[in-house]
Order: structure tokens, then sequence, then C-alpha cells
């Protein structure tokens, strides 16, 4: 099948790259989705990663059930009214009408506290760090296969702490982790901020949030942090017993990162072939392709072939403390351009080319996916030095898709200081950045006339050269991203 040019229909091509790559296939259920394998091997690249990096942090494993009494969903004022519209109910149970609904989990603010609530009696109990793998149901009624399903994955950390300062330091910890794996591990430039009062979660005092820029110049809110102050804990009365003797409630956060991160990668750094994946994600980093005309050459470029995949497999952990992950694409009776567009349509980052030549010269061909014809390198010796070319290269690729994300998404940010100039650019399918003091309910106005909501507000902004406000006109404003969003 022919993927559709991204300049023609990004919509279109995102789904062709999922369907051709194996990626994912619509589930029975409108809404739900099937991960593949190699779909699901990038999640596992996430997981990998990030479930080592909150063990560095301190945190430790848990699961919750995933049916939660609907009355725990009612506690927190602001919580019920957030997430209402999405909410899964279950009414029956073993052939019966259940005493009260359970909620399939659309977030576990609330199953979690009330747990907390039992096992934090004194402050020696605190900070207490736990993180969940786990699937979420929330009934979206426009859905896009990885960004925005009936179901998902997802990880979602929850901490208490003795006090506002610990909470609030914890929240932002965990923003900048998963700033540093979405620019790092996945390649992609993400503005790190605040959340406005109208797009925080609901139930958080504030939200923290990484914005990354899509292909076609929308928004992706890739993971997010929330401090929760003490709503929930005030809620389900989760309290402990302060070394002074008097009782507190405790402090509280919660973040997470989904299944949308690998719709991000996708959208980030895929082209007309297909994907083009960071090397630190890819399920696949090299692929040995031999090529031959007949049996009289089949055998030995075979074992040529082969003996390079070995040398690369066991050369150890040389590209970030992690061996190569190398396939041999040794399938018959396919011709050599046929593989190279599989694995380019599965952005396999490095392919390695091996004929009779080759074979004669004891050397082979090294091709960079993000560089096309150009990023061919001829006469490359298969030898001891084998395992760190390719290793150099790899980092090549994983810096250049970074920089080229980066470049077009700086780009592609335009500073505004009216309202109609913000329109403008918000039409022109990109992101306006400028001074805001507006309320909710004219943040709200804005969304409703241009389809643009707040992004966040940047922690790297320089709020000193923020005038007035470019909408309302008050003088006590400070930097914000518009744009339209997934």
């Amino acid at each position: 099948m022919q993927v559709t040019p991204r300049s023609e229909d990004f919509s279109q091509w995102y789904l062709d790259v999922i369907r051709d790559a194996e990626l994912a296939s619509y589930g029975p259920v409108r809404g739900t989705m099937v991960i593949r394998p190699y779909g699901f091997a990038l999640w596992e690249s996430l997981q990998t990663y990030l479930d080592r990096r909150f063990k560095e942090t301190g945190h430790s494993n848990a699961y919750f059930p995933q049916l939660i009494p609907y009355s725990f969903i009612t506690k927190e004022a602001s919580h019920i009214e957030g997430f209402s519209p999405e909410l899964a109910l279950v009414t029956h149970g073993g052939g019966k009408e259940l005493e009260e609904p359970l909620v399939v989990r659309p977030t576990s603010e609330t199953i979690v506290n009330h747990m907390f609530s039992q096992w934090i009696q004194s402050y020696r109990d605190l900070p207490l760090l736990v993180n969940q793998w786990a699937n979420v149901h929330r009934w979206e009624m426009r859905t896009r296969p990885f960004v925005r399903t009936l179901e998902f994955l997802w990880q979602e950390g929850h901490t208490a702490h003795a006090t506002k300062e610990e909470a609030q330091e914890e929240a932002m910890k965990m923003i900048g982790v998963y700033a540093e794996f979405a620019e790092n591990v996945a390649g992609m430039p993400v503005v790190v901020g605040r959340k406005s009062r109208v797009e925080r979660f609901a139930g958080a005092d504030d939200t923290y949030t990484i914005e990354a820029m899509m292909g076609d110049g929308r928004a992706l809110q890739a993971g997010t942090s929330h401090d929760l102050g003490q709503n929930f804990a005030r809620a389900f009365d989760t309290t402990f017993l302060a070394a002074s003797g008097e009782s507190a409630h405790v402090w509280q956060t919660s973040w997470g990162v989904s299944t949308r991160m690998v719709g991000g990668i996708i959208m980030t750094h895929g082209d007309d072939k297909g994907l083009r994946l960071p090397p630190r994600m890819a399920p696949i980093q090299v692929v040995v392709v031999p090529i031959y005309k007949g049996d009289d050459e089949r055998e030995a470029v075979e074992a040529y072939a082969r003996d390079i995949a070995d040398r690369l497999k066991g050369a150890g952990s040389i590209f970030h403390d992690a061996p190569l992950r190398v396939e041999l694409d040794d399938r018959e009776a396919l011709r050599p351009g046929f593989k190279f567009n599989h694995w380019e349509l599965r952005g396999v980052p490095i392919r390695i080319e091996v004929g009779p030549k080759d074979l004669d010269k004891g050397a082979c061909v090294v091709a960079r996916r993000d560089q096309g014809k150009e990023g061919k390198q001829f006469g490359v010796m298969v030898d001891d030095s084998l395992p760190d070319i390719v290793a150099e290269r790899l980092q090549e690729v994983q810096d250049s898709l970074l920089a080229a994300a980066r470049e077009f998404r700086d780009g592609n940010i335009v500073d505004v200081s009216t309202y109609d100039e913000l329109k403008e650019v918000v039409e022109a399918g990109k992101w306006a950045r400028g001074p805001w003091a507006g309320s909710d309910e004219e943040e709200k106005q804005i969304k409703d006339e241009t389809g643009a909501t707040l992004r966040c507000f940047p922690f790297d902004a320089d709020n000193s050269s923020a005038k007035s406000c470019f909408y309302s006109g008050r003088d006590d404003a400070e930097i914000a991203i518009f744009s339209k969003s997934y």
C-alpha cells in the first residue's frame, strides 16, 4: 500500500503509517485499538527507561484495582465535574444489578487516597512514593490511535508528603524526568510549563506539562505532573501525625505519561516513507540486508551478513549502556528494494547492505534512515571497529532527529502582541506566543473563536518582557503559548 504524503493529508498519512508499519489495528469496540508487537515494543522502550528513572528517584511500583466505587469519584467536587462526561460505569455483575455502580478506572487519585488513608499514620510513613503501570478508560467521542482512544496504557505516579514544599518539589522533579525522556530518548523537543486554570487537571492546584509540536504544527500534551495540594487528602481524610504531635492532611502529587507518547514520536519524526525512529526508542536499531543475484552467491553472502549481525549483537553494551538491537533480513524470494522499503517504513535507523563485492573487500555499506540516499557510507570495513562505527552513526541519527524537530518547532513559534496577530498565526497552523492576563472566560472565548487553547506558561519565558495582555489589556501579564492541539 502507498503511504499518503504528509503534505497532502497529514491525518491520513498518520493512519497509513500506523497501519502499514504494523503498529496498531482498530479494535472491535469503536474507539479502541489493538497494539501490535512492533508498536508495543515502542511502548516497552518508554517503560524500560522511565521505570528505571522512577526507581532511581525513590519510587516503587504498585497496582490498584481497575474498578472504583462511584462514590469515590464524587468525593472531590472538581474531579467529578471534570471527568463525569468520560466515565465508563459497570452497573451489573454476576447477572445482578450492583448496589453501587463501579467506575472503570479513568485515573486513580481516588482509590489511591482511599488506600493511602489506611497506610499513612505518622510523619515516619512519609514521603510515600508509588507508581503503577496500568490501563485506563475514558469515553472519548473523537478518537485517534495512540493519541486519543477509549482505553489506553499509561503509568501514573502518586505521592504523599508532609509539607507543601516537598510536594511542589516532587511535581517539578517528575515533569523534569518526562522532559529528559522526551528530548534525550524520544528525540522530541518540548516546552515545559504550567497549565492555566482552565486546562489544569481536575482536582489539582497546579498542573505542569511538556508540550511538543507535531509535524503539522499542532501541539501534543505529552506528559503532565500535578500538584494536588491537599484537595484529595481532605476529601478522603488522608492525615498523618506530625512530629509536633498534631494531626495534618498530607500534601500530594500525581503524574503520568501514556501511549500518546508513541503517537507523538510518529508525528514528530515521520516522513513520506513512514517512521523515522530515534535509535534509543527503536525496537530494531540495525537491519542487515544481504544482496545477491543467484543461489551461487547466496550462501556466501548470507553467511557474511550473519557474521556481521552476530558481530554487532555480541559487541556488548556499546550504545547508551545497552547492546545493539540487530535484525538479519534473510527472507527468501524478496528483492532488496522491497526489503529496503519494508525497513524504511518501520523507521529502522541504520541499514547495513552487503553483496558479493563487499564480501570480497571485507566491507559493507552503512545507510542512515534519516538521510535517504545521502546517508550511505560505502566501504566500511567489517572488523573490530564496526560496532563502534555503527554506535557512532546511531548517535548521529539520534542527535539529528532532535535537532531537526527543534528547528521545525522554533521556526513555527511566532511572537504576537495583538489578538488579530494570534488569529493569523493560529490560522497558519503555528504556535502563538504572547503576554496573557485574561480571565478563564476570555480564554474559553479564544478557544471558541479560533480552536486554539492555552498550552502553557513556559518556565523559560522572559516574563519581564511581557507587557499588557494582547486580549484584555491588563498589565499583570505573563508569556503564554496558544495553539491548536491533539
